[in-house]
């Protein structure tokens, strides 16, 4: 907290943050009338909310889809395969996507060949790029965020299920009633916990991912950041275009919470 003044001063590295001068709101004015703003908001949202849509059920399918699964041995294998990814550095998934993007070694394009079409380079097109990103995320992390709904699916207690197929519930109706609402809170939590993070995009992850040719759909907050603070040296200017999205990510799981405690009664505090 001590270093958020920077971002009210005009940060000079000789001066210190005491010594340097206030200057008030001038750098978020600053931010806001620069050309890239809108740009590198609208890219933030896109791929917060894009990511929000697919990687956030997608586990929970996945952990009802594991927890239906009748053979052991092939429960394992699934889990194996869907957990390993998560234990690849960023570095290295960034360059596993872009090998296998590749439009003259990548499998993927090798695939597209096999069919008649024309390879496609997806690296050097701006719209392909918020795909890349999400499905990717979801390869990398759905086995590992799924871990925390397999728990709780394995606690909820059989004789439900047994009662319910006693009634002549279906499969789909024991899902429905039994299994989704057993993990509603956990669901709840993790939704809020989520929406705190909304506009701090995987920063590592972006700027590896990123080439001048797709910088209008591949720059965001976190990347602009470092652009402007580490390498252009305008350390108050970083600072306010950070606090920023601090502020925004605050005031979102504020209201998350507040939301899901009025509809639920289930909530972080």
């Amino acid at each position: 907290m001590y270093g958020v003044q920077i971002a009210f001063k005009d940060y000079n590295t000789g001066l210190g943050i005491w010594g340097s001068p206030w200057v008030g709101l001038k750098h978020f004015q600053n931010f806001i009338s620069m050309r890239q703003f809108y740009n590198v908001l609208g890219n933030t949202l896109l791929l917060s909310f894009y990511s929000l849509l697919v990687c956030f059920p997608l586990p929970i399918i996945l952990a009802i889809f594991l927890n239906e699964m009748r053979s052991l041995k092939y429960k394992k294998v699934i889990q194996t395969v869907t957990y390993a990814p998560h234990f690849i550095s960023t570095v290295v998934m960034a360059a596993m996507v872009t090998l296998f993007l590749s439009p003259s070694a990548g499998f993927i394009n090798k695939f597209i060949e096999a069919l008649g079409y024309e390879p496609v380079n997806f690296m050097s097109k701006a719209n392909y790029f918020p795909h890349i990103y999400v499905w990717s995320g979801v390869w990398q992390h759905i086995g590992w965020n799924s871990i925390i709904y397999v728990a709780g699916l394995s606690g909820i207690d059989y004789n439900l299920h047994e009662a319910a197929m006693i009634d002549g519930a279906t499969r789909l109706q024991r899902i429905w009633h039994i299994n989704l609402p057993g993990i509603i809170p956990m669901i709840v939590i993790q939704l809020i916990l989520t929406m705190g993070g909304m506009l701090g995009s995987d920063f590592e992850k972006v700027l590896l991912l990123q080439n001048p040719s797709i910088m209008e759909t591949a720059d965001v907050l976190s990347t602009y950041t470092y652009r402007i603070g580490i390498r252009g040296g305008k350390f108050s200017l970083s600072s306010a275009v950070g606090l920023c999205g601090s502020i925004v990510n605050f005031i979102l799981i504020i209201a998350t919470n507040f939301i899901c405690n009025r509809l639920g009664e289930t909530s972080l505090w």
